[in-house]
């Protein structure tokens, strides 16, 4: 933009130059002068249509040179806009396309409004790698500001999916703004990897969510339930909610409520929580435990034996958390 308003001065300059010049040397009219100036610095050779003295034909000679000048400078600054701009864009996508290549049980995130954006972050803050899907040009540059990996599209194209990985994906969420948007891209997703997690937003209307089940979403989510939900508990279980949001939104500082997968090389794999130590030696609480295979069991007693698979949901300091996270 600096570059055209420049421009567009440096022209009118050199205009109101020549045309002031031809005036004073020549004495011509001010569209005479005007004419001359500009088929001189345009070179297209039409001609004298005043008398020139032997300094205004040195004027106009100098004012081709100027003209010439201009010229080229302005073409190249068009050029330069032009295919570094086209060059750079291009660059970009193979860059872009290169870095969604090399993901790996990741997460497709369709959509980036308000709901999507919000996902993005609390996904980049807790270390998810995700490539996001969006069809809107305008959001498009401000998702590659803040290092989010995009491919432009429309994400119910089986293209765009496998362009995003689908098949070496961990997960879907489709949360753009339409429940029908959302139905056909879980049938697409489904049909390209029959065994990914699919997390769909529904709008809550009535059959939307069976709808989107149908469609093969694992789990479907409505945000004016859930944010009317919350409300409504703020009112009945104050207490309850204040202890949640402590234990969920606290971050990185103080109570924590944390998942943890036990792995086959944990220290107390096939030990009981008391023998264990995770409450004696790390202060945590085991509030349950969810088996691979098998339900979640809350509050499971002393006796309670960890098996490689299964994934603890502790309550706790965030520190002693991530001592406990080196011993899984």
């Amino acid at each position: 933009m600096n570059n055209v308003v420049g421009s567009i001065i440096l022209l009118g300059s050199i205009l109101l130059f020549g045309t002031a010049g031809y005036m004073v040397i020549e004495g011509s009219s001010f569209m005479d002068a005007f004419y001359m100036t500009f088929i001189s610095i345009t070179t297209v050779g039409f001609g004298e249509i005043i008398p020139l003295i032997s300094v205004g034909r040195g004027f106009t000679m100098f004012l081709i040179l100027v003209g010439m000048g201009f010229v080229l400078y302005l073409f190249s600054k068009i050029t330069e806009t032009v295919v570094e701009g086209g060059l750079s864009a291009t660059l970009g996508r193979m860059k872009m396309k290169k870095k969604v290549a090399r993901l790996n049980n990741h997460y497709i995130i369709c959509g980036f409004g308000r709901i999507g954006k919000d996902i993005c972050k609390i996904l980049a803050e807790n270390g998810r790698s995700f490539v996001v899907i969006e069809s809107d040009p305008g959001k498009i540059e401000s998702i590659i500001e803040r290092g989010y990996l995009v491919l432009e599209g429309e994400a119910t194209d089986d293209e765009i999916l496998l362009g995003a990985g689908i098949k070496d994906a961990k997960g879907l969420i489709a949360v753009v703004s339409s429940d029908a948007s959302n139905v056909y891209i879980a049938l697409s997703a489904r049909g390209l990897k029959s065994d990914l997690f699919i997390m769909a937003r529904s709008s809550g209307d009535e059959g939307a969510e069976t709808k989107l089940l149908r469609a093969g979403a694992d789990k479907v989510i409505s945000p004016y339930f859930i944010g009317a939900t919350r409300m409504a508990q703020q009112i009945v279980r104050p207490t309850v909610i204040d202890f949640i949001d402590l234990t969920v939104h606290a971050g990185e500082l103080g109570l924590r409520l944390e998942e943890m997968y036990v792995s086959q090389k944990a220290s107390f794999l096939e030990k009981s929580l008391f023998d264990s130590g995770i409450r004696r030696d790390f202060d945590l609480i085991v509030v349950a435990i969810k088996p691979e295979h098998g339900a979640m069991m809350f509050n499971p007693n002393h006796q309670t034996v960890m098996h490689g698979g299964d994934t603890l949901v502790v309550l706790g300091d965030h520190i002693n958390i991530k001592r406990l996270e080196k011993e899984l």
